[in-house]
């Protein structure tokens, strides 16, 4: 049985009931709230942190980030500081990287702190948010001109193992503008507070290595603070990496009025320790053995995303997370697509076919895309012309189911110039160079351009002004 070292307030108890992974069960407590953050003491007086998972009359289940390796039942000290996990925050953490705590692992010396705040957060109050309308240049024509990212917005990559989602996370970081829809001088003002908040979880070293030499060689480093939790740290480090990240977004965004970029990966990493928390601690699995709350869980970061009417700041989030099996059903691109503003989805089969970045287009999708593009945005005929090529690609789609049953030879004239078109689709527009940045006019004329290989009268999607405008029909060449 445990021994009481402290009366009641319960702050420090000497010995404890069980350990179990990185889970230690304290007996006879009192005054310790939810979330509350402890240390523990090992018998040789070595210090770690941990946080109050759950608490039931007087016991306590405490979540060490470190993990118990060296820790026993006797000697073992927990000691409850009465307030939650707090970090340092300030705008001095950008160009920095960190771990999932926030404590500096470039070798350079802590920050100064300007404020510490609680890792928790909360999600940001419906009734306080502002509508998203300005955009995200990222400089890829498939999210630019089909799926746009807008500023505020929670926008997730569904992506599987071995595809270059890592390559692409780190080209919109590197390239990422705001186009703002004012006509003044607030464009200049406004790139001048954007930042990048990375969140590498459950990475490879490799992995993260290349996103440092990345961001480092672009220059983008000054504007980025960068939090890794590496593959071989515990789970438990996992699930505050996120907390972390989003509290000096939350600090940057609405105490200083930047704009930030959040980059989470990879999301399915930390659904995985969320799994692996939750059967050491018996609870009753869900679908697929996830516990039941994932969802509120996930939604307790995506939600703390947006603009709030009060500050000239704002939070994105590019949640990117790999489908098992390539399983958009799967648990967590599932509750991620329910809680998120749409999804872009990274195909393999274009990826085998050479194609980079092999963003499938058709399932893709950008909610908010369509209050912010267009006249004071990026260009008038822009929605047009994305409808127009949605649909000309969803008819490739058919032509080709057709083509190889009958052969391509026996198509019509139309529905062969619909095949051309769905290569050169794929080829020039689709398919760009990692260090290939396009501008919104670059990625709406090259759009045009493979819409020119149609007939005229197979655009039905556009004004005719337009098609005057921009239409060059070059013979389906």
């Amino acid at each position: 049985m445990a021994r009481v070292a402290v009366e009641c307030g319960g702050q420090e108890i000497e010995g404890v009931a069980r350990i179990e992974g990185p889970i230690v069960v304290v007996e006879r407590v009192c005054g310790v709230g939810y979330d509350e953050l402890a240390e523990i003491v090992d018998s040789q007086g070595h210090r770690r942190q941990g946080r109050v998972l759950e608490i039931d009359e007087n016991i306590a289940v405490v979540e060490v980030f470190s993990g118990t390796t060296g820790l026993t039942i006797d000697s073992t000290h927990v000691r409850f500081l009465g307030h939650p996990l707090r970090i340092p925050v300030s705008t001095e953490m950008l160009g920095r990287v960190f771990d999932g705590l926030a404590h500096p692992i470039d070798g350079q010396p802590e920050p100064l702190a300007e404020e510490w705040a609680d890792v928790n957060g909360r999600p940001i109050n419906p009734t306080a948010r502002m509508y998203p309308r300005d955009t995200i240049q990222t400089g890829i024509s498939a999210i630019d001109g089909m799926n746009t990212l807008v500023l505020g917005q929670k926008l997730p990559i569904f992506s599987g193992s071995g595809l270059p989602h890592d390559q692409l996370a780190a080209q919109i970081v590197r390239q990422a503008t705001i186009l703002a829809s004012d006509e003044d001088d607030l464009r200049d003002s406004v790139q001048q507070r954007f930042a990048v908040v990375f969140v590498g979880m459950g990475v490879k070293h490799d992995v993260a290595e290349y996103f440092r030499n990345s961001f480092s060689e672009s220059g983008a480093l000054s504007r980025v603070a960068m939090f890794l939790n590496l593959a071989d740290d515990p789970p438990i480090k996992r699930l505050v990496t996120p907390h972390s990240a989003l509290t000096l977004a939350e600090f940057l965004a609405f105490k200083r009025d930047m704009h930030v970029l959040v980059v989470l990966t990879d999301m399915t990493n930390y659904c995985e320790a969320l799994r692996q928390i939750s059967s050491v601690r018996g609870e009753v699995p869900s679908r697929k053995g996830y516990p039941g709350y994932l969802y509120s869980n996930l939604a307790s970061l995506y939600e703390r995303t947006g603009r709030i009417k009060d500050s000239s700041g704002s939070i994105t989030q590019l949640p990117i997370l790999t489908m098992p099996n390539d399983d958009i059903t799967h648990p967590v691109p599932d509750l991620t697509g329910y809680i998120t503003e749409g999804q872009i989805v990274l195909s393999r089969e274009l990826y085998q076919r050479g194609i980079t970045p092999p963003i499938s287009v058709l399932p893709s999708l950008s909610r908010l895309m369509k209050d912010s593009i267009g006249e004071g945005h990026t260009r008038p005929d822009h929605a047009h012309l994305a409808a127009q090529l949605y649909a000309a690609y969803a008819r490739v789609q058919d032509v080709r189911s057709l083509a190889s049953i009958i052969g391509e030879e026996e198509l019509t004239t139309t529905d062969q110039a619909y095949l051309r078109f769905g290569r050169v689709f794929e080829r020039e527009f689709v398919s760009q160079s990692g260090t290939e940045n396009r501008t919104f006019e670059d990625t709406l004329n090259i759009g045009w351009r493979v819409l020119s290989i149609l007939p005229r009268e197979e655009l039905t999607r556009v004004g005719e002004a337009e098609i005057d405008r921009y239409y060059q029909y070059n013979g389906g060449q």
